[in-house]
């Protein structure tokens, strides 16, 4: 069925440009206000949405028969699922495709190209049709709080190779793929989340760094853009940010650039917008900017202010009539294609993953894992027994979820007949935790000691740790940092240090192999940590050859 903004009411079109969130595993009160009432275009998961993954699938095809029965237009329902440590879905039955910065480190085009395909065929089999991924932020500052390993890395020409790979992978599955955060929010310092950021970059250096994922992009047919609640002075004089900027939005995004699919906000609930502006009020602003959807994740009194302010700035004029059936139209047409795609191709139920895809994504996690120093500590040796400090995340945050199953760095080297035994410590140790970590490996002649930043830098009871160890005699000492790989430039003299980029099962066994010499490391780092070990270091490409 084609489905035209001619047909709809002004109260539909304006909800057909709402994508939403709810807290259940199935349709609850709140979900049905949304669709019937309302008549939401869009419905975003998160992880408090999911138990199985029959009763996600379950839960789309229920989402899917209300907004049927309703008002006969499906609804777009969209994830977080980049991959590595953005995973909304960890559960049995899903693979656990890596993240862009360890995609990154592995370089390949084809590796991020057939990651997609498997995250899309799977996600398209649980009902999801849109991916927020992947991100294209350059990470060019290390003390990024928000994005770090969702880049694929500092060089702007990569991010973009390895960008286009993922959305033709997607895309090719019947996912539609989401570009974010546009214009770049690779070199920030502060979350969005909690505030809003600043690029004050001049345009040739926007167009030559954060911009130029985003024109390839664009020019690889990706099918949304996602905004960063991020100013962009030399865009945006006024300091607003670009979610609400028509600067950015039109002038640069639609004019310039040519993009013609939809323009996404990141969530209006978020500091940077709620806090300054108001839901409602940042609603308005945005689709006045040049936004398609607007997001709200998570209060239903807010989504449904916000639906009736904009409502309401229609039928005063403050929003022109043309530009909600310019938007309604994108819309529209998305979803009478991936409609079209859907029914052409074959949907598996999504049982368990194949050995096939099993090897492959252990193999890419070989390609990936980076070496970047190593004082004659490698390999470890397999007859004595390793301590394993191992750093768990106790108190989520806006950009860290804890995952529905453990499975730890210990784990991969008893896997491999090692005597490993796990020392398990929060992320932020206090000085209390700090000593009995270190009585808890007392004894022990090998230590590796897992490192976990999930922010802007190594927290300061690991630091301490990892110093304390330092000045132990006797013992072989490694690092490995299983997120953020600038955690060496807190930790400047460690003997040996190795980065994975995620604490993820493959990326842990693909570790455990290099500890103790079974395998050799493929990445280079797709960062610069510092003049030592700049982008594309790797220890075994630029040390060991010598």
């Amino acid at each position: 069925m084609k489905w035209t903004a001619a047909d709809l009411t002004l109260e539909q079109k304006v909800g057909q440009m709402f994508i939403c969130g709810f807290n259940a595993l199935t349709p609850n009160e709140h979900a049905k206000i949304l669709v019937e009432q309302y008549q939401v275009g869009g419905i975003c998961y998160f992880r408090r949405n999911v138990e199985t993954l029959p009763q996600l699938a379950e839960l789309s095809e229920a989402l899917q028969r209300m907004a049927e029965e309703t008002h006969r237009i499906p609804l777009l329902i969209s994830i977080d699922q980049e991959g590595g440590m953005v995973a909304r879905i960890d559960h049995d039955g899903i693979s656990r495709i890596p993240g862009n910065m360890a995609l990154g480190a592995a370089g390949s085009v084809e590796d991020c190209y057939e990651v997609a395909r498997i995250g899309a065929r799977e996600l398209r089999s649980l009902g999801v049709n849109m991916n927020f991924a992947p991100c294209l932020d350059v990470n060019n500052n290390p003390r990024n709080p928000v994005i770090g390993v969702r880049s694929f890395g500092e060089d702007p020409e990569a991010v973009a190779a390895l960008g286009a790979a993922s959305i033709r992978g997607y895309q090719e599955e019947g996912v539609s793929a989401t570009a974010k955060h546009f214009p770049g929010h690779g070199d920030t310092s502060v979350d969005s989340h909690l505030g809003r950021a600043s690029v004050p970059h001049d345009r040739e250096r926007l167009n030559r760094v954060e911009l130029y994922p985003f024109i390839e992009a664009i020019k690889h047919g990706v099918d949304a853009i996602m905004t960063a609640h991020v100013s962009f002075p030399a865009i945006e004089p006024s300091d607003l940010p670009a979610t609400l900027s028509r600067a950015v939005l039109t002038g640069l995004l639609r004019e310039e650039l040519g993009f013609e699919g939809l323009i996404v906000t990141d969530c209006l609930e978020m500091h940077a917008i709620s806090k300054e502006y108001g839901i409602p009020e940042g609603a308005i602003r945005a689709i006045q900017a040049g936004a398609d959807c607007v997001l709200v994740s998570h209060t239903l009194s807010e989504q449904t202010a916000a639906i009736t302010a904009v409502i309401e700035a229609v039928r005063s004029g403050r929003i022109p009539m043309a530009q909600i059936d310019a938007a309604v139209g994108r819309i529209l047409a998305l979803k009478a294609r991936n409609a079209k795609l859907a029914a052409e191709l074959p949907v598996q139920p999504v049982a368990r993953v194949s050995e096939e895809t099993k090897q492959l994504l252990f193999d890419i996690a070989g390609r990936g894992v980076t070496l970047v120093k190593d004082e004659d500590r490698l390999p470890l040796q397999a007859e004595q027994p390793v301590a394993v400090i191992w750093p768990e995340l106790l108190k989520a945050t806006q950009v860290d979820e804890a995952w529905s199953k453990s499975y730890t760095l210990g784990n991969a080297l008893r896997s491999r007949g090692v005597q490993a035994d796990d020392v398990r410590v929060g992320t932020n140790m206090t000085d209390e935790e700090i000593e009995q970590a270190l009585q808890a490996v007392k004894g022990y002649t090998q230590i590796v000691v897992a490192t976990y930043t999930s922010e802007s830098r190594l927290p300061e009871g690991q630091k301490k740790l990892v110093e304390r160890l330092s000045e132990l005699e006797g013992i072989t000492l490694i690092v490995v940092a299983t997120r953020n790989p600038y955690d060496l430039c807190d930790l400047p003299s460690v003997p040996t240090y190795l980065c994975t980029y995620e604490n993820t099962p493959y990326y842990m066994q693909a570790a455990a192999d290099v500890l103790l010499g079974k395998l050799k490391p493929g990445g280079r780092l797709p960062v610069g940590i510092s003049e030592t070990y700049p982008l594309g270091w790797s220890y075994n490409q630029n040390v060991a050859k010598r």
